[in-house]
């Protein structure tokens, strides 16, 4: 096991992920690369204003990625299941590549799953099979996203369980199993009127962070948006831009009316 970088090979793209990373204010506090068997293994502590997670990026032989992101509190719930996966691995015995002949299809479950978990972190499941096939038992690690979200799952040797959580556990003790996140007093709401419309400006948040919700309210009839507070720098910047050019066409039009 070793550390160090994680991302693309190319220093370029490498570059540009940062930038942006830090243009939408993640940090990268820590980073673990495992080799298991064919399989890379990233775990990339990151933080943003939501607070504190895990990446974690399987690479595999022909360099397809992919990934998951944990919460710390999911990490370790997950560091915890890996424990007991690895108990049940250890007590099956060997998988038919390693002994002559195939595996008896009356041992084993129509699906090949030999043990099966589930966590839940707001919008997001994870369901944890440990599964055998023609190639051995492997762990498979399927992170859903409520609504219809994407799916992404990586998938761990079943030799390299403990490895993989005792990595964790490296980051886990180093970081801590707290969220974090905002945890200060939001601002209050605001509200302006303009001829027949009523406008608020609401700050709230939820498991994706903090957001402003501008209302748009008059008879009969109300309309939102909402804002993510990683924008709002870049929305003020737009909007202060079209109010000083709308000033410079209304000063030039004062001045030519006044000739």
């Amino acid at each position: 096991m070793s550390d160090r970088e994680s991302g693309d090979d190319q220093p370029q793209a490498q570059s540009m992920f940062g930038q942006q990373q830090q243009q939408q204010g993640e940090q990268e506090l820590a980073t673990k690369m495992l080799q298991i068997q064919s399989k890379r293994f990233y775990l990339d502590v990151k933080q943003n204003r939501r607070g504190r997670f895990i990446k974690v990026a399987e690479v595999g032989s022909g360099g397809k990625k992919s990934r998951l992101l944990l919460s710390m509190s999911t990490a370790a719930e997950f560091r915890d299941h890996l424990t007991k996966f690895s108990e049940h691995y250890a007590s099956l015995g060997e998988s038919y590549p390693q002994i002559n002949g195939p595996p008896n299809p009356d041992n084993l479950p129509e699906d090949g799953k030999l043990k099966s978990e589930m966590m839940v972190k707001d919008n997001r499941r994870y369901y944890l099979d440990l599964k055998e096939n023609s190639r051995g038992r492997f762990l498979r690690v399927s992170q859903t996203i409520a609504r219809g979200g994407p799916r992404s799952q990586i998938a761990i040797p079943a030799q390299g369980m403990i490895e993989f959580r005792d990595a964790l556990t490296d980051l886990l003790e180093e970081f801590g199993t707290d969220d974090g996140g905002f945890r200060g007093e939001l601002p209050e709401g605001r509200h302006m009127r303009v001829e027949n419309k009523n406008f608020y400006f609401d700050i709230g948040q939820n498991n994706r962070g903090i957001y402003m919700r501008i209302s748009e309210v008059k008879t009969n009839f109300r309309t939102a948006i909402t804002i993510p507070e990683k924008s709002w720098a870049r929305f003020r910047d737009i909007f202060a831009d079209y109010v000083e050019k709308m000033k410079e066409q209304t000063d030039k039009q004062s001045q030519e009316g006044g000739k």
